[in-house]
């Protein structure tokens, strides 16, 4: 069946596979990284943008192993982008229309729920239509274009902003959206080979288990899960404080999260290119702890000034970390589930669990900047890294395991004379 798959694979589905990952990243998140500093400069508190986010990010974090079964009993991967790209889209054009209560906790809400299901359906359906042998460098390249698109969208925005205003952004909205839609249906269905797309190896015809019963039963997805729940916990606010800093400041929150989020875009750019040659030399753990290692010194350099200047070498330390973390989690995943048909389901537990950290950080976050000011949010989340890395540490060997092919290659080097 793979065989198939992959002899059946066009070079139209991979063309279509880089544009939609082109524009879904501006059609998959709303509003994203505006939201905060559109919000702050309307007098939305630190604190008040810290519940939005952590509303959203519970409710993603419900919603995302079911949605992740879900894409692993799903024929049809190309609707369960298609139908939350149009919902995302109607919500944060919602909230640009009324930014009240009701848009602002209802819209973030929606998103966050029909949002969850993107990342587990694009990873199966690349994983689907590339196979094992190509997932990892093909998780590369899906990055390479998203953060590309990030970029492109930002440009965009910022001259569309300045010519147009508020005008500008809602027509990018639905340009993104449609062309996003445009790209799933130019995958051809045939090439994907469904099974593969779960991490199959065999059907034994019994039921599968659940997202949480796939984490409980591995050591490494726990592992792993703990380590990028920390991680993010750490990282996931650093970037929304920034935004609303300096938008607060200069009084221009398109324009400065454009930048503050193109540095970071464009960081993410190279880690997506170095990423392929940085695993096959050095080895997927060795990416983790470079990653992981990147937040400690942004949280540091954050937090020791606050000169507009400080955005370029924070932001290109979020490339650094969150760009590499972005690869190596579904890669780590696939290997450690390689063969148990329960791939995207066990990768949308570990989001789950990151989720945690993400949406209980930005609480925290707000409840810091308004005890001590950013500065003090910037030192404490930066800081938090130093117990990722010592999680990573102790299980690294079952979180990042070797490739099917670099095991092979050991074997056969040990048993060379």
């Amino acid at each position: 069946m793979q065989t198939n798959a992959r002899e059946g694979l066009t070079t139209r589905s991979l063309v279509a596979l880089a544009i939609l990952n082109f524009f879904l990243a501006d059609a998959r998140d709303g509003l994203g990284p505006f939201l905060d500093g559109f919000l702050a400069t309307r007098g939305w508190s630190p604190m008040t943008l810290g519940i939005v986010a952590t509303l959203g990010g519970v409710l993603g974090m419900v919603a995302t192993p079911l949605f992740g079964a879900w894409v692993d009993t799903s024929k049809r991967k190309r609707t369960l982008i298609v139908i939350p790209v149009v919902l995302v889209t109607a919500a944060a054009l919602w909230t640009l229309a009324s930014p009240g209560n009701a848009s602002v906790f209802g819209g973030q809400s929606a998103t966050a729920i029909v949002g969850a299901v993107i990342g587990p359906a694009l990873m199966g359906l690349t994983l689907g239509l590339v196979g094992q042998r190509r997932f990892s460098r093909q998780v590369s390249r899906n990055e390479f274009w998203n953060h590309l698109g990030n970029v492109a969208s930002l440009v965009a925005i910022y001259l569309a902003t300045s010519l147009f205003g508020m005008a500008g952004i809602v027509w990018m909205m639905v340009f993104s959206a449609a062309a996003a839609i445009a790209a799933v249906l130019a995958i051809d269905p045939h090439a994907i080979d469904n099974d593969v797309a779960r991490g199959l190896a065999h059907d034994d015809g019994a039921p599968g288990p659940s997202g949480y019963s796939v984490l409980v039963g591995s050591k490494g997805l726990v592992l792993l899960a703990l380590v990028l729940m920390i991680f993010h916990f750490g990282n996931a606010p650093i970037s929304r404080l920034i935004a609303q800093d300096f938008s607060i400041q200069l009084g221009t929150p398109f324009r400065t999260t454009a930048i503050t989020t193109g540095v970071s875009q464009l960081s993410m750019i190279v880690m997506a290119l170095a990423a392929p040659f940085l695993i096959r030399r050095f080895g997927l753990a060795t990416v983790f702890m470079i990653a992981l290692l990147a937040l400690p010194i942004r949280g540091a350099i954050a937090g020791s000034t606050g000169a507009f200047a400080v955005i370029f070498p924070v932001q290109i330390l979020d490339g650094i970390g969150a760009g590499l973390i972005g690869i190596a989690t579904p890669i780590a995943a696939e290997r450690i589930l390689s063969g148990t048909g329960r791939f995207n389901v066990g990768l949308a537990a570990v989001m789950t669990v990151q989720g945690i950290g993400a949406s209980l950080s930005n609480v925290v976050a707000g409840w810091l900047t308004n005890l001590g000011g950013y500065g003090l949010a910037y030192w404490v989340h930066g800081g938090v890294a130093a117990l990722a890395v010592a999680a990573f540490l102790v299980g690294q060997k079952s979180i990042a395991p070797p490739a099917e092919n670099e095991t092979a290659r050991d074997a056969e080097a040990l048993a060379t004379p």
